[in-house]
């Protein structure tokens, strides 16, 4: 009886090619080798996003400005690498997914979505800012413009239909998905807007908004309301001026750009040093969805309708989550998984 039940378990061994389990050709000669045939990993950089490399910084702001010393602290932080959109997203860009997104959102998100065209006049009483309401986001001359009257909630789904739509193809030719598009914490926000300088009080060199040659570095409202005094009245093409040291357009001015952390004055207070975002803990996670609490969201770089003081990179502020304004935008970024390390770049 025993030579029977050994004759049996070696016919199985040798049937199921060499493992007495019936594994996959795995740990051969009886090593450790990990499960073989894994998918290989090199991440693309998405089309139109540039590579920020891991680093640290101050985070905070650089100028001895007493009035918001107590929401800006100063606070050395390391932040990974990841990807982030060379531009802010135009007005074409997003019109691709209300185009390709509209007939699979639920009606309460497809309503959410549509930029409010009427902030240009809702923001601005007394101003004939008609021609915009009506042209501004429709019209092929404003398709490289940056998209605008979107809210925190609008931002946050394109960055969701952007990782479907992007992960729909990879699945297509059998590759691993991509980490989901995101809007960027604040902390990569400004690290990603410094350009690799640190203690700068803008993305470029030198303490000053205009260049050697008196020319303008961004788009804002210089002096006291002189708006084409920066060659634009109101926002310009997102390809404007000149790129920082990452290869980031308009990282100062044109629109200011929707961050994932919620507002807190003191939040640099209780947020980590490595990689940090802060989510207020007095709001429930049912609150955080359209029409619940008011929640305040961090908005950073200053647009075209703001002074020279919110293009420093230091710069804070925030808009209620729910609210659409003619000055604020928003760009994806993409984490950078599998390297690690300053070497690796």
């Amino acid at each position: 009886m025993k030579r029977i039940l050994l004759v049996v378990i070696a016919a199985s061994f040798i049937a199921t090619g060499c493992s007495l389990f019936g594994g996959k050709k795995t740990g051969k000669n009886g090593e450790l080798t990990g499960v073989m045939n894994r998918p290989k990993w090199d991440q693309p950089t998405p089309y139109g996003m540039v590579v920020i490399p891991p680093g640290s910084f101050h985070l905070g702001q650089n100028d001895q400005d007493v009035n918001y010393s107590q929401i800006a602290h100063n606070k050395q932080i390391t932040i990974s690498a990841f990807y982030m959109d060379d531009t802010e997203i135009t007005n074409n860009e997003y019109r691709q997914f209300i185009t390709m997104a509209m007939d699979t959102l639920p009606a309460d998100v497809a309503e959410l979505v549509y930029p409010d065209t009427m902030v240009w006049m809702r923001d601005f009483v007394f101003a004939y800012n008609e021609p915009l309401t009506e042209n501004y986001y429709w019209h092929p001359a404003f398709d490289d413009y940056p998209v605008v009257g979107v809210n925190w909630y609008a931002a946050s789904e394109f960055c969701r239909w952007r990782t479907a739509h992007y992960n729909d193809y990879r699945a297509q030719i059998e590759m691993p998905p991509l980490p989901r598009f995101r809007l960027p914490t604040e902390a990569e926000w400004e690290y990603a807007s410094r350009g690799g300088f640190e203690h700068k009080i803008y993305p470029w060199e030198g303490p000053y908004i205009r260049n050697s040659k008196g020319c303008f570095l961004a788009n804002f409202k210089p002096g006291r309301g002189d708006y084409i005094a920066d060659n634009y009245e109101y926002t310009c093409p997102v390809r404007s001026y000149w790129p920082n040291d990452y290869g980031l357009w308009c990282m100062p001015g044109n629109v200011a750009e929707w961050c994932e952390d919620d507002f807190e004055e003191t939040g640099y207070i209780y947020s980590h040093d490595l990689n940090p975002v802060f989510r207020d803990p007095k709001y429930k996670q049912q609150e955080r969805v359209p029409g619940g609490a008011k929640i305040r969201k961090v908005i950073r770089g200053g647009s075209w309708k703001d002074i020279g003081y919110f293009l420093s990179c230091g710069t804070r502020t925030y808009e209620y989550a729910d609210t659409t304004k003619s000055f604020i935008g928003f760009r994806s970024v993409v984490t950078l998984i599998g390297r690690s390390g300053a070497a690796s770049f």
